[in-house]
């Protein structure tokens, strides 16, 4: 059985904000790492299912809005909990601006509800596992090399600390 693995980048000191709610963190940490987590099994969708599942389990607020007056999807935070946000980012890379910018908004904005953003995404090295020994389709999905790579070219309009955490296998 293949375990799930934590790589971890920390932009703006997010690992040290975040360790003043320690146990939202290991919260986090903890779904992803769950031994019943089948590796086989975790296409895109059905891995977003699972994690919606354990964050409303949990008591996260799932899709809160990230505008007071917007009603599109895409100006929604997929959770948020005691002023922590989380976009699960399994979907194409292009959309990384994007869910990024939701934290931000959250942060600095009239919002004022985060303190600190979360990004989940996952490891070129899980999703060519995925493809190889289970025909599961990763392509074009965001990677956890990207965002470690591109977060920092965006320093100037993310000042929000994020926290990625990258799936691996």
């Amino acid at each position: 059985m293949t375990r799930l693995r934590i790589e971890r980048f920390s932009y703006r000191f997010a690992e040290q904000v975040l360790n003043a709610k320690l146990s939202l963190k290991q919260e986090v940490e903890t779904f992803l790492r769950d031994p019943e987590l089948a590796f086989s099994e975790l296409s895109r969708p059905t891995f977003n299912a699972l994690l919606e599942e354990r964050f409303i389990a949990k008591g996260w607020e799932s899709q809160p809005q990230v505008f007071d007056h917007e009603t599109d999807a895409a100006a929604r935070m997929d959770f948020l909990k005691d002023r922590v946000g989380v976009e699960v980012g399994f979907s194409h890379a292009s959309f990384i601006g994007i869910d990024l910018l939701k934290f931000q908004v959250a942060s600095y904005s009239g919002q004022n509800v985060i303190d600190a953003g979360i990004y989940i995404v996952t490891t070129a090295a899980f999703q060519r596992k995925a493809k190889a020994d289970h025909g599961l389709n990763w392509h074009g999905s965001l990677t956890f090399e990207k965002v470690k790579r591109y977060l920092p070219l965006f320093k100037s309009a993310i000042q929000v600390p994020v926290l990625v955490l990258g799936v691996d296998v």
